[in-house]
């Protein structure tokens, strides 16, 4: 039976029978600390997912979630916030819901209810992950999973067990949808219930089964399994992960209160995020972010599925993986059509890996850019070139002799002129609007808006790439390469047509993206 029909059953009762069963509730739940509210909390509480994302609107009662689990369900807890002076409101919230004081060490920031402990931590860096490493718990809890970054959350959730007998485990995430282009990994990783695109949509509280493939990316499956999978020696089991939305009205303790009204204060993107929960509302972007969201997004509503018709193969890019949890990412497009991009997570020494798989998507003998950044990629090159492939070297640091479109500004180096080109072709205000289109991949908009630049004496210059992975929890391999794949590729295109032209005036070529806003016939010769 479910909640509702629980709810529905009760309402038809008299009002004596009713009072009768409030009561007999009261007494029956005493004993505990704090007791879930009626309605999505209560279904949040008794969620049988190992992954759970609870939030949508503001004051929905999600930090009172995470505590009220360690305070009543499980053994050993940990409860994060990713600023570290925002901790100390979690303990203080915890305190209350304890009902005494009695039981916390502030110096070690744990509170302990009889046999139950809470650790409140912060994770205000990426390297502040390793402080949690090989330390069991049987619940995680992330209030505000919004300002944590992907690497944070799945290397810190890697511990997530007990040895306790019939000790329940699980991952709480409480928080409202991102308003920073940081935070968009939760749309794709429950993308099921938030992404309004993904073909298979979840109600909220269902549950969905999912391990990792060969790629590492999210292969969903049909219950727990075991599943017998290629690339695994062994079966594996499935984790769940489901959503449920939460809002104001469902908590009685603000609902009353004029929390409502500040909420409708907000201006823009929050509002549109903190009280109306809405996960498809517009991204606030940095003021020095160097591609706007929306116009990542006009791209990919642009993008259809299926080459179109009579467009060759352009060019390819390859983000060569150093290690350190990077994706190995090709990338490749037709004219202004990007395909989906193909990533692994592997280090390829040799580069045999990634030359075959070149070879196995490369058309029309379009050149391959290949990032050279860092002393990487240089067997990938060989081992291209031995397979007759034109390879094109590109040096992110190298000096850069080019200008923005409007002639006014230098670059720093070649990183900075290829991530500018990119948002000067995805401006929707320039001739004829933008003619790019790309896959509807939530890792590769997360990259694309992370780019951040700075106006130097020198040119611009984009945010030290280190940097940029720091804040974002990982590297924008997908973002680079599709840069690489638009501009060094349309620069090796432009090249071969003018070496063909010099050589055979009757020979017609490809001329890419350009040509698609100027009309059909332009330069074809």
């Amino acid at each position: 039976m479910t909640l509702d029909e629980v709810l529905e059953r009760y309402g038809a009762l008299p009002a004596a029978k009713q009072a009768a069963l409030a009561k007999m509730a009261l007494e029956a739940t005493a004993h505990l600390p704090w007791v879930p509210n009626l309605g999505p909390q209560r279904e949040a509480y008794y969620c049988e997912a190992d992954e759970l994302f609870y939030g949508g609107e503001a004051g929905g009662g999600k930090t009172d979630l995470i505590i009220g689990l360690g305070l009543t369900a499980h053994s050993n807890s940990l409860v994060l916030r990713r600023v570290n002076d925002d901790v100390k409101d979690l303990a203080l919230r915890a305190r209350e819901l304890a009902g005494s004081g009695h039981g916390y060490n502030g110096q070690d920031r744990i509170l302990r209810l009889g046999e139950r402990a809470i650790k409140f931590g912060g994770c205000q860096f990426e390297a502040d992950k390793e402080r949690y490493k090989g330390r069991p718990r049987d619940l995680y809890g992330f209030d505000e999973i919004a300002d944590f970054t992907f690497g944070q959350y799945k290397f810190i959730t890697a511990w997530n067990r007990s040895t306790r007998p019939r000790q329940r485990c699980r991952v709480v995430a409480t928080g409202n949808p991102p308003t920073k282009p940081e935070g968009l990994w939760l749309i794709q990783y429950w993308a099921a219930w938030l992404d309004p695109l993904h073909p298979r949509p979840a109600k909220p509280g269902e549950l969905r089964w999912y391990i990792r493939g060969a790629d590492d990316e999210d292969v969903e499956v049909e219950g727990r399994g075991p599943h017998t999978v290629d690339w695994e020696r062994k079966p594996v089991l499935a984790k769940s992960r489901t959503f449920i939305r939460s809002g104001l009205a469902d908590n009685p303790d603000l609902a009353s209160t004029d929390y409502a009204a500040m909420l409708d204060s907000l201006q823009g993107p929050l509002r549109k995020a903190y009280r109306d929960g809405d996960f498809a509302s517009v991204i606030e972007d940095d003021a020095w972010q160097v591609i706007p969201t929306a116009w990542i997004e006009a791209a990919m509503q642009r993008w259809t599925p299926g080459i179109p018709k009579g467009s060759p193969m352009t060019a390819m890019a390859v983000d060569v993986a150093p290690g350190g949890g990077d994706q190995r990412v090709i990338c490749w497009r037709y004219d202004a059509w990007f395909a989906p991009f193909d990533a692994k997570r592997e280090v390829d020494r040799t580069g045999r890996s990634t030359a075959g798989d070149v070879v196995k998507h490369r058309r029309d003998r379009c050149p391959v850019v290949v990032d050279l950044g860092g002393g990487w990629g240089g067997d990938a090159v060989i081992a291209m070139k031995d397979n007759g492939i034109e390879v094109v070297a590109f040096n992110g640091v190298a000096a850069s002799m080019a200008r923005t479109r409007d002639g006014k500004k230098k670059f720093r180096n070649r990183r900075a002129e290829v991530v500018w080109r990119m948002r000067e072709e995805l401006d929707p205000s320039q001739e004829g609007g933008s003619a790019i289109a790309l896959p509807n991949d939530p890792e590769l908009k997360a990259d694309l808006a992370s780019y951040r630049w700075d106006d130097t004496a020198g040119g611009i210059l984009l945010e030290d790439k280190e940097k940029q992975k720091e804040r974002i929890g990982r590297s924008p391999d997908k973002g680079d390469a599709a840069c690489m794949c638009l501009v060094e590729g349309q620069r090796a295109v432009e090249k071969g047509r003018r070496e063909r032209s010099r050589g055979n005036r009757g020979l017609r070529v490809n001329l890419g993206y350009g040509a698609l806003k100027r009309g059909p016939g332009y330069g074809g010769n």
